[in-house]
């Protein structure tokens, strides 16, 4: 499972023209689902997210979490963070998990982000969205479990 989060300012997921959801400060995450991911990583990355601690203190040092600051989170799929650009030019997704079975993980994982205490806003499984965000830093960092 990977997990791409941005500290931001602000983020949106506009839909077929529409806003579909916003997010003031917090953490914009993209979720890509690989094959063979389980409910138990879904868990550890939503308690690490939740906790990790990206966002500046009165020092302007890296010491408080999307919870110390009250932060939002805006979770999007993005099932690309999965493909594999070694061969070719061309991406392979052959690690990809299923669309049925990856929206199963993504709305786990959104769960598990409300379960903390977090406002969660989402994108739509499978639309395609136009994501908008202001970056802040930049802070952009990426989280991986494989299993075992």
């Amino acid at each position: 499972m990977k997990i791409l989060i941005q500290r931001v300012k602000e983020a949106s997921v506009t839909i077929d023209g529409e806003v579909y959801s916003s997010i003031n400060k917090g953490i914009l995450a993209f979720v890509g689902v690989k094959k063979g991911d389980s409910i138990e990583m879904v868990e550890k990355l939503a308690e690490k997210i939740v906790n990790l601690r990206i966002f500046p203190d009165q020092n302007d040092k890296m010491n408080r979490s999307l919870k110390d600051i009250n932060g939002e989170m805006l979770v999007v799929s993005q099932f690309t963070l999965c493909g594999d650009c070694k061969k070719g030019t061309r991406p392979s997704f052959d690690k990809s998990e299923q669309p049925d079975i990856a929206n199963n993980f993504y709305e786990a994982f959104i769960e598990a982000v409300k379960e903390r205490g977090i406002r969660t806003a989402t994108g739509q499984f499978g639309a395609m969205m136009d994501v908008a965000l202001i970056n802040d830093g930049p802070v952009t960092f990426m989280l991986e479990v494989e299993n075992g």
